[in-house]
């Protein structure tokens, strides 16, 4: 698969080429980069444009084969003189690219969201440029994305509280094609952000499956907590590193199930015993083998679970699975931070809970 080249190289190099505009008077067709992962980046320069203190060029953002919102959209950078005699490059967000609102991200709160990656990248391709014209004074670097806004929307933005636009982001300056990485740096960054609050317990859950549920029984807005996607092992990892005392898990048995097994990856990719497990649990709570014949046959943990109902056993095959849960999380963490877990289903609703889970949400009971 192609790998694609992020908003920060698109930036990057939409500046160095405005900046031989500016100092050098010339108008590149291509302008080359090396990305911080050390693969070289050479796009077309597009509307390009140049007065005696002014220039402004774009570069098309290619995510090679990311299904990326951003691909194809025009990053743009205007650079200009500053006549201060300091030589330093000074970089700022125009129309389209957000600010941030919050604290906890990679910039302070009143600044362009343009990551510190992206910054250095910026700053360093423009220098090259100053140097080989000898300019003495400074360059204001203003980069713009003018569908941005838009864009955000379909963005993780706004939920950080990056507010009016785009972020210009990366690390390695290249786009791996569906990228893992890029999803466990989104996590990674909503729970900083929630620690840099003051959060000393983080909530944590797949997804929003399950709000009415939360909603219901905690007057909890599942939308507060973060989304771990199947990547609880390493959502649990990151609570940890970053200091928070607690980590609750709230979820659809039919993934949680799993986390009774050890498996901390709950995609369908790398395990899928959910009827397995579903039938251990049920031979711990005294099943017959009809019982556990007719879970390992269901097509749904739900439909599983309707034949622990049936059978009379559900409340001790839940408190077997919770209590395997506990375990499995806790030695994840290594016992560093409290752990919890609550667990439901669409049909049945609270199938299951950890000692103290209530607690963390500020709750004694069920449905007050």
């Amino acid at each position: 698969m192609n790998y694609g080249f992020t908003t920060g190289s698109c930036a990057a190099a939409a500046a160095k080429a405005a900046a031989y505009m500016l100092l050098g008077g010339v108008r590149p067709d291509r302008i080359k980069i090396i990305t911080p992962a050390g693969i070289e980046y050479e796009p077309k320069v597009e509307d390009a444009s140049v007065t005696s203190r002014e220039a402004s060029c774009t570069v098309r953002k290619y995510s090679g084969d990311d299904p990326d919102v951003t691909n194809g959209t025009l990053i743009y950078a205007s650079v200009s003189l500053i006549p201060d005699g300091k030589a330093e490059v000074n970089v700022d967000g125009g129309t389209g690219i957000g600010r941030v609102t919050r604290p906890g991200l990679d910039q302070p709160v009143g600044n362009a969201a343009i990551n510190s990656v992206p910054r250095r990248m910026i700053s360093d391709e423009v220098r090259k440029v100053m140097r080989e014209y000898d300019c003495e004074d400074s360059i204001g670097v203003i980069i713009s994305v003018p569908d941005g806004e838009e864009l955000a929307g379909k963005t993780f933005n706004p939920r950080l509280g990056i507010e009016g636009g785009i972020s210009i982001i990366g690390t390695s300056g290249i786009v791996e094609p569906m990228s893992t990485r890029a999803l466990l740096d989104t996590i990674r960054v909503e729970l900083r952000q929630m620690r840099a609050e003051g959060a000393e317990v983080a909530v944590m859950s797949p997804g929003n499956y399950g709000r009415e549920f939360m909603r219901d029984n905690y007057g909890y807005d599942l939308d507060r907590a973060v989304k771990c996607s199947n990547y609880i092992g390493e959502t649990l990892d990151m609570a940890v590193e970053l200091g928070f005392t607690s980590v609750l898990l709230v979820g659809h048995v039919g993934k949680l199930i799993k986390l009774s097994g050890g498996i901390m990856n709950t995609h369908s990719h790398e395990a899928d015993c959910r009827m397995e497990l579903m039938a251990a649990a049920a031979v711990r709570g005294g099943a017959d083998v009809q019982t556990v014949r007719g879970i390992l046959d269901s097509l749904s943990t739900e439909e599983a679970y309707g034949y622990m109902v049936e059978a009379g056993i559900a409340g001790q095959c839940m408190a077997y699975v919770m209590d395997r849960i506990a375990h499995y999380m806790d030695a994840r963490v290594v016992g560093r931070i409290k752990t919890g877990c609550i667990t439901y289903a669409n049909r049945w609703g609270l199938l299951g809970r950890t000692e103290g889970a209530e607690e963390m949400l500020g709750r004694d009971t069920i449905g007050e």
